[in-house]
């Protein structure tokens, strides 16, 4: 079966379901392989050092897939900002034609993506700011409910409650984010009246992911449980795995500590060692409640297959069971 909606039309893929850009984890193997397998793989921009390194890593990609991928770029504040238009600049060179936008209001670089037919995804956690997106003319939005991993924004409102209310008022196309693991996730999401869906965690937790097996392995062992909310005094919340870490960050922010007292605990480049290296009390790495739904480590075509098959199954027989 086929599910055909606004999002694979318009966006070009086979299955409306889209891997999403990570830090340290989206990178050609893995954006490659769900693309191969019809979803959306997205690669992330600021994972590599350089735009150089960018463009080498979308050559990487087209080597091992012929099928449309995109590239994230996510603009968050920083001490020392990277050259985000010359990673524009790299992406507009490279013909990739889909980009996914996060974190600070992509507007600026609109034309620039426009002009060189570009389609933009961009990922919201509420209503209002994908009004906004539609409204300054990006092609779709992903909209993350509170169960995701990463930034969940601060109004704390469950995918299923947030993605029928950005449904019922957008026209562009809406991709469901947080709390989605499999053919239920999908056939709920697209009941909900979303496009399509996106999936971070369980991505992290393919074969073709590149991130080291024991995080894939605590994965598989975590409940839905098993996250932390850090940043929650600073009105910057995050969901990350819960780890000896992530539970001294929320101690320390409880106690009335500033991000002063937490940064080096928080640093990216220990999250990064988390990835890498298997240490799971490196640093902080994210991870969603979807934990809890996670129970194995296919490869990413088994995993796309395996959702569109059942969620055929669940609309052609259990729920049409239900009719009669």
């Amino acid at each position: 079966m086929t599910l055909r909606t606004r999002f694979t039309e318009e966006f070009g893929v086979e299955h409306p379901i889209v891997q999403g850009g990570m830090m340290w984890v989206g990178r050609a193997e893995l954006a490659a392989a769900v693309s191969e397998a019809g979803g959306l793989g997205i690669i992330t921009a600021l994972t590599q050092p350089t735009p150089d390194d960018l463009l080498a890593e979308i050559e990487k990609a087209r080597s091992l897939t012929d099928k449309p991928f995109g590239v994230n770029v996510t603009i968050l504040p920083s001490i020392n900002p990277p050259p985000y238009q010359d990673y524009v600049k790299a992406i507009i060179e490279s013909g990739v034609k889909i980009v996914e936008t996060a974190g600070s209001n992509p507007e600026p670089f609109l034309p620039y993506y426009k002009e060189a037919g570009i389609k933009v995804l961009h990922k919201c956690t509420s209503v209002r700011h994908a009004l906004k997106a539609q409204k300054i003319g990006v092609d779709g939005v992903s909209i993350d409910g509170f169960e995701c991993a990463g930034h969940p924004g601060e109004d704390d409102v469950p995918g299923l409650i947030l993605i029928p209310a950005a449904t019922q008022v957008l026209d562009i196309p809406v991709i469901a984010s947080g709390g989605i693991a499999d053919a239920r996730g999908l056939v709920a999401a697209l009941a909900l009246g979303a496009d399509g869906v996106n999936m971070g965690t369980r991505f992290m937790c393919t074969q073709e992911s590149a991130i080291h097996q024991t995080v894939k392995e605590q994965i598989v062992a975590h409940s839905e449980r098993d996250t932390q909310l850090i940043f929650r005094t600073m009105h910057n919340t995050a969901r990350v795995a819960n780890n000896e870490i992530s539970r001294k960050v929320v101690e320390i922010e409880k106690s009335g500590g500033k991000f002063e007292d937490v940064r080096d605990l928080v640093a990216g480049a220990r999250g990064r060692r988390v990835f890498e290296e298997g240490d799971l009390d490196a640093g902080i790495w994210s991870a969603g409640q979807v934990q809890g739904l996670i129970n194995d480590i296919p490869t990413c075509a088994e995993l796309v297959s395996r959702m569109v098959t059942e969620a055929e199954s669940i609309i052609k027989s259990r729920l049409a069971d239900m009719l009669a």
